[in-house]
């Protein structure tokens, strides 16, 4: 057996299978916690495509000095970003504290 045709045959195999997975990305939607509707309505329908192409979708509230007193504003925006989507997609990781940033994962039905 000519072991160079084995491992170019072998290489062929796994090329093609590559071809035919389907990856899933992560998309990232940053806001701020005093984001207007209209901006927010803005990012809500980069979140619902995200979802429809079948990648998940991170929201990350970013907050700023004296911001992080106010952080059930950052919890408020993202359950209104939650009930926005709650028809094509579902919380994975909820909302939670890391460091200055409130980050959640959405993922399609």
């Amino acid at each position: 057996m000519d072991f160079g045709k084995y491992k170019y045959e072998q290489s062929k195999k796994t090329h093609t299978m590559k071809l035919h997975q389907k990856t899933k990305l992560l998309k990232e939607v940053k806001l701020r916690p005093y984001t207007e509707e209209h901006d927010l309505q803005f990012k809500v329908s980069h979140i619902r495509r995200f979802l429809e192409d079948g990648n998940k979708s991170k929201v990350t509230v970013a907050f700023k000095g004296r911001e992080m007193n106010h952080l059930e504003l950052g919890r408020n925006l993202l359950d209104k970003v939650v009930k926005a989507v709650e028809d094509i997609g579902k919380v994975e990781l909820p909302p939670k504290q890391e460091g200055r940033n409130m980050v959640m994962v959405i993922i399609p039905k």
